[in-house]
């Protein structure tokens, strides 16, 4: 069984400001079969005003983050979200993340703010770091 997940924009950021941690591996994964990655229309749009922001810390040029956007486009399950249940986390700026993944059938957000999704498991829904994803994904390839 394919795991389905929803990348936190925090992930996809880091992943793009270094080569070498868990999020770029994350990165490199999607669309590889390894897991399945969850996006809306909303998290996209959110995706790439992060990414584009001069205060990200990312130097790639921007044909390179458009390449990223795009892959993640084409290589993304895309949810049409027909329900809002916000407030429903504590920072209201996540709730669209949670939705995207209830309406995916997401069994886990990947994200370094694990804080900031307190109550996602009322919804059935895990929130990992990208580390501990892996790690999952390591034991479940045993």
């Amino acid at each position: 069984m394919v795991r389905r997940i929803v990348l936190d924009t925090n992930v996809v950021v880091s992943a793009l400001r270094s080569r070498r941690g868990s999020s770029a591996t994350l990165l490199v994964q999607a669309g590889t079969g390894h897991f399945e990655h969850c996006l809306s229309v909303a998290l996209l749009f959110e995706y790439e005003s992060a990414l584009k922001d001069p205060e990200s810390g990312i130097t790639l040029p921007q044909e390179a983050i458009e390449d990223v956007l795009d892959y993640l486009a084409a290589t993304g399950q895309l949810q049409e979200v027909f329900f809002l249940w916000r407030p429903a986390l504590p920072d209201p700026t996540d709730d669209h993340v949670l939705e995207v993944a209830v309406a995916g059938g997401c069994d886990t957000i990947v994200t370094y703010n694990r804080r900031d999704f307190r109550g996602a498991e009322r919804f059935g829904v895990r929130v990992v770091t990208p580390r501990e994803f892996l790690i999952e994904l390591e034991d479940q390839d045993e």
